[in-house]
């Protein structure tokens, strides 16, 4: 197969996922990880993978239960009469728990709705898992429990055992048969309790013989007188094991019933358990889901082989692996690589093929975030030397054959790999063959990614559209490979450098020197400063992007600490503010009170008139207090109701209610908040139903008159002013108990409003209200007509 070697790795892959399983279904479905070439299996296969890694993360590993597979087991119960061992039921039980805690696990977990699915799909069923539980216990055996006649059935049998040991304790302390036992040891022979009599003294002893030691010198003996005891002994010990029997059939009957539901949950569990290795392997890879391309094509950042990963990871003196970026973008059909052996380029055409089945079979991998790719199928790869002294096939033909069967294949969803293009035979005819089939690949759509030495593909690749170089970094200082790719220029070999670094002769690189034209040593030495000019380039573009990020960092950060700053300025502002009010509030009461308290002879009316002057000039000066509104979130809303918006700092009315949606008028504006924004007076507001006067003959109608007045926020003097209309309103309308709302705040407001309504001849009495209708923010007046 042309693509072998690339599903070897693969295969090498899949060995990494399936260690990481913990049941052994588990196990036997990653075996079968295959390469999907439906995109909605592929995205789902991704999205339950990503959803795994998010469950380990949050709260650890599913907890999958027992490792037994019951699958064989579930087909054993089409027999008949059949019944299970206590240790399946065990495994029944531990898969039936295991099926409960997964469910609970996932439907509980908000990040993943994809394997939510799958966990509705579990079946619990907690009374079978419960009978067991109660039946059998944890080493298998089965438990008194497990039915009222087995309890009592072993407590017979324990009691009639005791019976029989008295009875042969007895005779071991007989003073008239010391001397005939063996020792003084009772044993067990067939289920029945006897005493180990010598054999020269078996005639004072009367019972019956169980058994004989291989000396013949002791005989294991029954007594007669217990003869009866041992009998029902054995008899209890039968209907033990017929109980027990019974037990088994009775709970493996009600397995047989679930057969069917016990089988899919082992199906769901298996799937648990393979996208949860795959979240391990993650982890251990480092890797991420890529975005999935439309298009044909590849973007593939810090790209890492995952074996070289794994290997890594596993060996400490392992060497690093250098991330490269693979890129193959959608203009770009062809994508040749050249560069020193041992630079990486193989490394890289392997790395992009194996990615590819890797997403396609729904694993994440090893690059950074913001990778993309294709998935291209099928991954055809002609990679390797597979030469073939049974088969007759030289280097070149097998590279041929390898080539046949991919121009056979491919189509324009196959991502193609070549390596060493158009080498194995003369260089001249080698190009040709291999300039020729990519010109083909690339007429049927095929992506192409494909590897060389020769200067003739890489001059195809600078001068063809759709076609790119890319060189494979070599560091000249320390003549070693970096293995990272730039892209746009070819590579060179640096063969002559490579030979020097190994410590061939000079005389034999300057010979090879002269043998190589004048031509070709300046375009290699071009190609060369090409390639160390990129590197430069790169390194500075690099460090411009990082200090670039940085700088923005910065920013950010310094944005972010002006907000919080001014948000606090705000803050100590308006606390400050409120502190100022709240004592300028207290002093004005103060200097009332002294007023109040003064003798009216001391001072005269126009001195103490033009002192309250002085007063209400100083009031007149202060701030209007902030609005101290409400604090409870509406449950229900009504219309026309009154209720406070706090980011406005105003109270506005309900007139239309959508949902969650209210929508209110305030100064004849509307606007539309949501209702969680919104806060309710306690006890509830509602506005006055207005209506114009009307007039019928002779006799005038006048509007409704809401026997409520809210005072809260107004100046003391605004507030006197409209408390006095609403007097007059209410003996006009013939009203007898009023509510006036002034609020808490400081009292400079309750205590005007009381002291106004004590100075009104209309006024009865007037009170605080209750506690459940306002408390001390509310006054009560009962007027007299």
């Amino acid at each position: 197969m042309a693509d072998s070697l690339v599903q070897l790795e693969f295969a090498k892959v899949v060995e990494l996922v399936v260690g990481k399983t913990q049941t052994p279904y588990g196990r036997a479905l990653a075996v079968t990880l295959t390469p999907f070439n439906d995109r909605t299996l592929i995205e789902q296969a991704l999205c339950e993978a990503q959803e795994a890694g998010h469950l380990l993360q949050e709260g650890g590993a599913l907890p999958l239960g027992s490792s037994s597979d019951l699958l064989p087991q579930l087909g054993r119960l089409q027999t008949e009469g059949l019944r299970l061992e206590p240790e399946v039921l065990r495994d029944v039980q531990a898969a039936l728990e295991a099926a409960a805690m997964c469910r609970q696990r996932l439907l509980k977990s908000d990040g993943c709705p994809t394997l939510q699915v799958f966990a509705r799909q579990l079946t619990a069923l907690p009374e079978l898992a419960a009978e067991i539980r109660s039946s059998i216990g944890p080493r298998g055996e089965i438990l008194d429990s497990a039915s009222f006649e087995l309890a009592d059935l072993r407590d017979s049998l324990k009691s009639e055992r005791n019976r029989v040991k008295r009875q042969l304790e007895r005779l071991l302390q007989d003073e008239t048969l010391q001397g005939i036992f063996q020792e003084a040891l009772i044993t067990d022979r067939n289920g029945r309790y006897v005493l180990p009599v010598r054999a020269d003294h078996s005639g004072r002893m009367k019972g019956f013989v169980h058994d004989v030691s291989a000396s013949g010198q002791t005989l294991y003996v029954e007594p007669a007188v217990t003869l009866e005891s041992n009998n029902r002994v054995q008899t209890l010990v039968h209907k033990i094991v017929r109980e027990e029997e019974r037990i088994l059939a009775r709970l493996t009957a009600a397995v047989r019933k679930v057969r069917q539901p016990l089988a899919d949950n082992q199906t769901v569990l298996a799937r648990f358990d393979l996208r949860q290795a795959i979240a391990r392997l993650t982890v251990e890879l480092d890797g991420v889901v890529p975005e999935l391309a439309e298009q044909p094509s590849l973007a593939l950042y810090d790209a890492r082989h995952p074996l070289l990963v794994a290997a890594a990871r596993s060996k400490s003196a392992a060497p690093a692996v250098v991330p490269i970026d693979l890129r193959l973008p959608e203009e770009c059909h062809t994508l040749i690589i050249s560069g020193p052996n041992t630079g990486g380029k193989t490394v890289a055409l392997k790395t992009a093929g194996l990615l590819v089945l890797m997403v396609r079979a729904g694993l994440p991998v090893p690059c950074a975030q913001g990778s993309r790719l294709f998935p291209f199928a099928p991954v055809m790869a002609d990679i390797g030397d597979e030469q073939s002294i049974e088969q007759n096939l030289s280097t070149f033909s097998g590279h041929l054959l390898r080539l046949r069967h991919i121009l056979e294949q491919a189509d324009s969803a196959s991502l193609v790999l070549m390596d060493e293009l158009g080498t194995g035979t003369d260089p001249g005819e080698g190009s040709a063959l291999a300039l020729a089939a990519v010109d083909h690949l690339r007429q049927i759509g095929a992506r192409i990614m494909a590897t060389t030495h020769l200067h003739v593909v890489k001059g195809y690749a600078q001068l063809e559209t759709q076609v790119e170089n890319a060189a494979v970094e070599f560091d000249a200082e320390t003549l070693q490979p970096t293995y990272r790719l730039h892209y746009g220029i070819p590579g060179a070999s640096h063969a002559f450098t490579i030979a020097r670094r190994i410590g061939l002769p000079e005389k034999i690189l300057a010979a090879a020197e002269a043998y190589l034209g004048q031509g070709e040593r300046e375009g290699v030495a071009i190609i060369e400063r090409l390639q160390t000019l990129q590197a430069r380039l790169d390194d500075e573009l690099s460090t411009a992007q990082r200090l670039r990020a940085a700088a923005e960092e910065d920013r950010r950060r310094t944005v972010q600490e002006r907000k919080e700053l001014a948000a606090r300025r705000q803050t100590i502002f308006e606390e400050t503010r409120q502190q100022g009010l709240g004592m300028l509030a207290a002093a004005e009461e103060n200097l009332r009170k002294l007023f109040s308290q003064m003798p009216a002879d001391g001072m005269s009316s126009k001195q103490r008139a033009a002192l309250t002057g002085e007063v209400r000039a100083l009031q007149e000066l202060l701030p209007d207090p902030l609005p101290q509104g409400p604090q409870q979130i509406p449950a229900e809303v009504a219309p026309r109701e009154i209720l406070y918006v706090p980011e406005l700092g105003i109270e506005a009315e309900v007139t239309r209610i959508d949902g969650e949606r209210i929508e209110l008028q305030a100064g004849g504006k509307k606007l539309r908040q949501h209702r969680l924004a919104l806060r309710q007076f306690q006890p509830r507001r509602f506005a006055a139903q207005h209506r114009p006067a009307l007039c019928i003959g002779d006799r005038v109608e006048r509007k409704a008159f809401l026997p409520r007045l809210v005072l809260v926020g107004k100046r003391v003097e605004d507030a006197q002013g409209l408390l006095g209309r609403f007097l007059d309103e209410a003996l006009l309308h013939g009203e007898e108990t009023l509510e006036i709302v002034h609020g808490a705040g400081q009292g400079v407001l309750r205590h005007a409003v009381r002291q106004f309504l004590a100075e009104r001849s209309e006024v009865a009495i007037f009170r605080a209200a209750a506690a459940e209708e306002g408390g001390d923010n509310v006054t009560l007046v009962e007027l007299r007509h």
